[in-house]
This record gives C-alpha cells, sequence and structure tokens, in this order.
C-alpha cells in the first residue's frame, strides 16, 4: 500500500493546479454566437476525465437541435438568462438564472437559448471528458436559430 509521502516528490508539478480568470485559453472549437475559453483539460493541466471553462453566450443566440453522445454536462449561470429545450422535438423547456445549475445527461436531445435579446449570458460549462463531441440533429429546433446559430462547423454531426 502507498503512503501520501511515497508520491509528494511527484505533487508539486503534478498536484493541484490554479488557473487564473485572466490566463484561460481561447484557442478552443468555437462556435458562432459563443466565445469559449477551455480553464482545464489536457493541454492544460493533465486533465483525462473532463473539460471545465467558461462560455460568453450572445444576445439572442440559439443553437440547432444536438446532443453531446455519451457526455454529461454541467451548466452553471453566472450571469444573464438561459433556456433550455429538450425532448425528441424539443417539447419540453426551462429557464436558468444566476446561481443555477443545468445538467445535460447523455444523448439527450436539446437546443441551448439566450433569453435575453440584449444582455450576454455568461455560463461555466464542465463535461466529463475533454474529446469535444457535438452531434447535430435533423429535428426542427422549437425555436428556430435566430441571429447566430451554434452549429459548430468543427465537430459536424
Amino acid at each position: 500500500m502507498s503512503t501520501p509521502s511515497d508520491h509528494s516528490p511527484h505533487w508539486k508539478h503534478d498536484g493541484v493546479r490554479v488557473v487564473p480568470g485572466d490566463r484561460l485559453d481561447a484557442n478552443t472549437a468555437q462556435t458562432p454566437g459563443m466565445d469559449r475559453k477551455a480553464a482545464i483539460n489536457f493541454a492544460r493541466v493533465g486533465a483525462q476525465k473532463l473539460w471545465a471553462g467558461t462560455v460568453h453566450i450572445h444576445p439572442n443566440a440559439k443553437t440547432g437541435a444536438h446532443h453531446h453522445g455519451p457526455l454529461e454536462s454541467v451548466i452553471y449561470i453566472v450571469k444573464g438568462r438561459a433556456r433550455m429545450r429538450w425532448g425528441e422535438r424539443l417539447e419540453f423547456t426551462a429557464e436558468a438564472g444566476p446561481g443555477d445549475f443545468i445538467y445535460v445527461p447523455p444523448f439527450v436531445p436539446h437546443q441551448e437559448i439566450n433569453a435575453s435579446p440584449t444582455e450576454v449570458l455568461e455560463c461555466v460549462l464542465v463535461r466529463s471528458d475533454g474529446e469535444a463531441v457535438a452531434v447535430n440533429l435533423d429535428i426542427a429546433p422549437a425555436e428556430a436559430p435566430e441571429d447566430v446559430a451554434w452549429i459548430d462547423p468543427t465537430h459536424p454531426g
């Protein structure tokens, strides 16, 4: 059985990491209508099983229908108002505001919407893998994308 002292020489460089908020990495797959920045991923800290970062979603921006394959996602609302639609026809809806968490299970068809036509929606996003998975679905979104669609051109369905 190993003890904490057996690993301590490695912990200095392979232990806890702090990523300053002003040093997030914008060199991520970007989607029109969203400004995504990585804080925690394999390249930055060696994370094996998750991705975390920030997402600023432009006013009135809406995604098309999509899911994230086997990944689980958590969205924490910092500022603004988010509307989520989900289901086979995006028939279910819920809204979230500052301090609220949204959980999106694997394979659930959904649409993400900035519910404000004038204010940016600021979120923290955590996914259960560092792999970017976005599967665009051929179903009509309940609220047709306006102004800008969040369809990630680097990860087409």
